[in-house]
């Protein structure tokens, strides 16, 4: 219940953390589906509320991404990046790390691998870096 009391946690997030500490498999399994019947954990909740604190900085790949990492049904995982606009993600993003426009190729290509490596698309990235005049 500690655990759970901090933040929400995905059943196999949990099931890994917990299972040191469980006599059995059948045990743990047990103590998580009494946890799902009382709806202290759910992968639902979870997955919408861990999208949601990603959003305000990465893209819906590195959202995904993560999701995938805390083992989160895929049916989830599309529920919960469906929400947002990403353009606007990546154009704030953009916006807060650089001032300044780009004036040189070189620092537009860095501006655009960063963006990437925060997970946004390429065409978003393309747009978002056109609109702040680095294009």
């Amino acid at each position: 219940m500690r655990l759970l009391a901090r933040r929400e946690h995905s059943r196999a997030e949990l099931a890994r953390k917990l299972a040191p500490y469980a006599g059995s498999e059948q045990e743990l399994e047990t103590l998580l589906d009494g946890l799902v019947e009382r709806k202290q954990l759910s992968d639902e909740r979870y997955a919408a509320e861990r999208a949601h604190w990603l959003s305000r900085k990465y893209g819906a790949s590195r959202i995904r991404h993560d999701l995938r990492a805390k083992g989160v049904a895929e049916e989830l995982i599309a529920r919960a990046c469906a929400g947002g606009d990403e353009f606007e993600r990546c154009s704030v993003a953009l916006k807060k790390k650089y001032r300044a426009p780009a004036t040189t190729r070189e620092e537009r290509a860095r501006r655009g691998r960063f963006l990437q490596s925060r997970g946004f698309s390429h065409e978003v990235i393309r747009r978002a870096l056109a609109l702040a005049g680095d294009d």
